[in-house]
């Protein structure tokens, strides 16, 4: 099996795009992550949910879990509402320095190459591309789920 027969659609979401509206839509869509492409919609990045909630909370928190139980549950939300409004997908991304590289195999890839390329940057899925053409996207939910099909019958 090819990377081009497991890529389903997937959403795309631009640099310049809402930030609030792109994590609603990994959200939503209860997604891992989203694919952000530029102005000529060539794949730039994979955001994850876990670079969006890196965003929103603050890095003392990050440090040290047990003070987000100062937090009020009610208030944490619109607080994470409030600070990604008005922002762009690009600035929730981290430098471009920091960024892994692009999670992007050939659509002739096999599920071991998509399993590698995932494995190695850590990524919750991988772009389907043959040159300019995105195919779409294969999740490691999707890929786990063939890895471990059985099979054939057992005896």
């Amino acid at each position: 099996m090819r990377a081009r027969d497991l890529a389903e659609d997937y959403p795309l979401v631009a640099l310049t795009d809402d930030a609030l509206t792109a994590a609603q839509l990994i959200a939503g869509q209860r997604r891992p992550g989203v694919v952000v492409v530029d102005a000529d919609g060539k794949p730039v990045t994979v955001l994850p949910g876990s670079q969006v909630l890196r965003f929103l909370i603050p890095a003392y928190v990050q440090e040290d879990p047990s003070l987000a139980r100062v937090f009020d549950e009610r208030g944490g939300a619109e607080a994470c509402v409030n600070k990604l409004a008005g922002r762009t997908v690009k600035e929730l991304l981290p430098p471009k320095e920091k960024r892994y590289e692009i999670p992007m195999v050939s659509g002739d890839a096999t599920v071991i190459e998509c399993a590698a390329t995932m494995a190695r940057l850590h990524s919750p899925l991988v772009i389907v591309s043959d040159k300019d053409t995105i195919h779409g996207v294969v999740t490691t939910s999707h890929l786990l789920e063939v890895l471990l099909a059985p099979a054939g019958p057992q005896t």
